[in-house]
């Protein structure tokens, strides 16, 4: 989906300048958008080729779509909640989560803070106020309707903001969060990534409006539509909505067009089902490039800080990356561990069972 209503763009696709640049955003933001912007795609580049070896056993990129992630996530406040989908690891990786245990947890050993337990791309770490994603579609968006009204009722001035992609508007769970949110004014922001692909359903087969936020017109909750590539467009839309939110206006509805360059996961051939010839178009509406142009002429970046930044991301990596598979996996008693703050005697029994059947087999037995 390409047409419907308008986007609101602030950079067009040559890095030019035709729209303001939003406040308060200073030089030194402008250069730290592009920094998580270009870490994203660094790590993906990097993670990809080790689930193709095997050594990760599952990744979802969010390969043309950084600006979506990174101009969203840098409108929210600290003490903001996120509920990601998919893509938006990046957010958490802007609000401090340490890059070392964000990789960590695509190996799942001894270093993963939640021992293995999730699935690669779920990460989750209440310190940042940043929610493990939920791999049923949608179920995240009510769960984030419930935590912004918590907020209210406590009369903290936050925000939830909650992602999901086109494919989500068209689960239940997406209807029951914004009626709720609209009639209870929750204190939330819906953040649609349209990639125009729900893994293989086009956004064309989606849905019949025009645009995926102007669903927000029946639930009474204002939206807006903006081009996902442009950072800064990104950012205005969600500071509003943010700040909307905090002055106890309800939800708002923020939709990000943007496009999927690579496969929905490492489970996915995206060629079996697409048009390629459309996605080499979308890569030179890349939005790092972008990006990247509109500092070169404000004299903000240049080839020295790209080679030194990435240089030293992919040193950390290398060495993260070495770390973690030659950590050894999760103890057996981790299994019973972190859900009761003591355990109760028949999970006392079964963990002893567990130890007394490990002692038994020989190594590396599996039954």
């Amino acid at each position: 989906m390409t047409d419907g209503e308008p986007l609101l763009q602030i950079l067009d696709e040559h890095g030019n300048l035709v729209g303001d640049i939003p406040e308060p955003l200073t030089n030194d933001d402008l250069v730290m958008l592009y920094r998580h912007m270009r870490r994203i795609r660094v790590v993906d580049e990097r993670m990809l080729p080790l689930q193709r070896q095997g050594r990760i056993s599952f990744y979802g990129a969010a390969t043309g779509q950084e600006a979506a992630v990174v101009g969203s996530g840098y409108a929210l406040s600290p003490d903001d909640w996120v509920f990601p989908a998919l893509r938006e690891g990046g957010v958490a990786l802007m609000r401090g989560y340490d890059l070392w245990l964000y990789i960590a947890q695509l190996f799942g050993n001894i270093t993963d803070v939640t021992h293995g337990r999730q699935m690669p791309c779920h990460y989750t770490s209440r310190r940042h106020h940043f929610v493990s994603l939920s791999s049923p579609i949608g179920t995240q968006l009510p769960q984030a309707v419930g935590t912004a009204m918590g907020m209210r009722i406590r009369g903290e001035t936050k925000a939830t903001a909650v992602y999901m992609g086109d494919g989500a508007t068209s689960e239940g769970d997406f209807h029951i969060a914004l009626r709720f949110a609209s009639r209870y004014q929750a204190p939330v922001v819906f953040f649609c990534q349209n990639n125009q692909w729900a893994i293989s359903v086009p956004s064309s087969k989606q849905t019949r409006a025009t645009s995926f936020a102007i669903k927000g017109t029946a639930y009474g909750i204002p939206w807006e539509r903006v081009d996902g590539n442009c950072v800064l467009a990104v950012f205005a839309a969600t500071q509003r909505a943010v700040q909307r939110a905090y002055a106890g206006l309800g939800p708002s509805f923020v939709e990000a067009l943007t496009y999927r360059i690579g496969a929905h996961s490492t489970s996915d051939d995206p060629s079996r089902y697409r048009d390629e010839s459309v996605t080499e178009a979308w890569k030179s509406r890349c939005p790092l490039i972008r990006f990247r142009t509109f500092l070169t002429t404000r004299n903000l970046w240049n080839e020295d800080k790209e080679r030194n930044f990435v240089t030293e991301l992919e040193t950390a990596i290398k060495q993260a990356v070495h770390e973690h598979e030659a950590a050894s996996p999760p103890p057996l008693s981790s299994m019973f561990t972190d859900v009761y703050a003591k355990l109760p005697a028949h999970i006392v029994e079964q963990q002893q069972m567990a130890q007394n059947f490990a002692a038994t087999k020989p190594r590396g037995h599996r039954s």
